[in-house]
């Protein structure tokens, strides 16, 4: 950790001062919001599981489900450029 250290002598004593270089105010929004995540995940322990398998639902329901079962049906089906003359006549002759 980048540090700072101040000598202060008052009367045959040496005080170490050390101050954390931080770029961030402790009084910011942003500190406080991600202190509040980063301690709240360094202490779970059966979240950091239970976040795991959020993630891995997440990347099924929006990649493999999109890819392999929801084609790109207008864009088969219309030529470049009418892809909403497409829609607008689709959804008018149906």
């Amino acid at each position: 950790m980048d540090c700072e250290i101040f000598l202060l002598s008052l009367r045959c004593t040496t005080i170490y001062i050390i101050k954390p270089l931080t770029t961030m105010k402790k009084n910011s929004f942003l500190y406080r919001a991600f202190d509040l995540y980063y301690d709240g995940f360094r202490n779970m322990r059966l979240g950091k599981t239970l976040w795991l398998i959020i993630g891995i639902k997440l990347f099924i329901i929006f990649i493999i489900l999109k890819l392999f079962f929801f084609p790109n049906f207008i864009s088969q089906h219309s030529e470049k450029g009418k892809e909403a003359d497409f829609v607008a006549t689709e959804v008018l002759d149906r």
